[in-house]
C-alpha cells in the first residue's frame, strides 16, 4: 500500500495513516480504515517520508514501536503487522542536523538502507530506463513504440538529469507526443547536448565559487582539529562544540576520511 507523504496536509495524512472513526472530525460521515490496518500482513510504502510534520513523525514512531494504532476519535488500540519501506530524494543527515526530522524516527527505520544514486551517476541505466519508459509511454497514449535515433540516444547519455528519473520520463512522454512517426530526434527531445552548454560558456572567465571556498575552508579546520585529538572523533566533536552525529555528517560530505 503506497502513500506519498508530501502529496497530503497533516490533518488528512494522519486520517490516510491510521483511520478515524464516526465524527471524529467534519465531514467524518462512517468509519475509515487506515492504510496500516490495509496494509496488514503486507507493506506500507511511505513516499517522501521527509514531508510528515514532526507531529506525525511522533505519532508514526509510536506506532512502529508499539505495532498498534489508535484511529483519530478511537480510544481503542488497534494491533497491526506491517512491514514498512520509506524513501526520500532529500539528504536525511542535513534534515537531522536542522531539526526537521526526529532522530529516533530516523534509526527507527533506516534498518537497511538502499542509496540509489542520482541518474547523472549511473549513465549505464539510461538505455534500459528508455526501453522500458518508453514501453510505458506508447502503451498508455495507445501509440507504437517509438525508437531513438543515434543522436537523441548521444544526447540523453551526456544530459545531467538534475531532475532524475522523473526528468527522463517527463522528456521521453513529450518527445513521444512530438515526434514525426515512430523516431524520437534530437530535435524532439527539445534539451541541449552538454558540449552545446559548454561552447556557450568558453571565454568566460571563472572564479571560485564562495560555496567551495567556504568548504575548503571548514575542511581545513576539521583536520586540524582531528590532528589536535589524535584523530579521536568523540574529543574531535566536544572540542568543536558539536555531536559526534553531526561530525560524521561533515566529514562524509567533506570526503575527509
Amino acid at each position: 500500500m503506497p502513500i506519498n507523504c508530501g502529496a497530503l496536509p497533516g490533518d488528512l495524512l494522519e486520517s490516510e495513516l491510521f483511520g478515524h472513526r464516526k465524527g471524529a472530525f467534519t465531514g467524518a460521515t462512517a468509519d475509515k480504515e487506515g492504510l496500516f490496518q490495509a496494509a496488514s500482513g503486507g507493506t506500507l510504502f511511505l513516499d517522501e517520508v521527509t514531508e510528515l510534520p514532526l507531529n506525525l513523525q511522533v505519532k508514526l514512531l509510536r506506532a512502529l514501536q508499539e505495532k498498534s494504532i489508535r484511529p483519530l476519535g478511537s480510544n481503542e488500540e488497534i494491533a497491526t503487522d506491517v512491514r514498512i519501506i520509506s524513501a526520500t530524494n532529500r539528504n536525511l543527515g542535513e534534515l537531522l542536523a536542522k531539526g526537521q526530522f526526529r532522530e529516533d524516527l530516523y534509526y527507527r527505520i533506516n534498518v537497511i538502507e538502499v542509496p540509489v544514486p542520482p541518474l547523472a551517476e549511473r549513465k549505464e541505466d539510461i538505455p534500459q530506463l528508455v526501453e522500458t519508459l518508453l514501453a510505458k509511454i506508447a502503451k498508455e497514449q495507445g501509440i507504437r513504440t517509438p525508437e531513438l535515433t543515434e543522436e537523441a540516444s548521444t544526447i540523453l547519455a551526456t544530459h545531467q538529469f538534475p531532475g532524475n528519473v522523473r526528468e527522463l520520463e517527463n522528456i521521453l512522454a513529450r518527445a513521444a507526443t512530438l515526434c514525426d512517426g515512430s523516431r524520437i530526434t534530437e530535435d524532439d527531445l527539445g534539451i541541449r547536448s552538454n558540449q552545446a552548454v559548454t561552447n556557450d560558456l568558453a571565454g568566460k572567465e571563472s572564479r571560485p565559487q564562495l560555496e567551495d571556498e567556504l568548504q575548503a575552508l571548514e575542511a581545513n579546520r576539521l583536520q586540524e582539529a582531528l590532528a589536535e585529538n589524535r584523530y579521536n572523533k568523540t574529543a574531535t566533536a566536544k572540542a568543536l562544540g558539536m555531536t559526534l552525529r553531526q561530525l560524521r555528517y561533515r566529514l562524509q560530505k567533506l570526503g575527509i576520511e
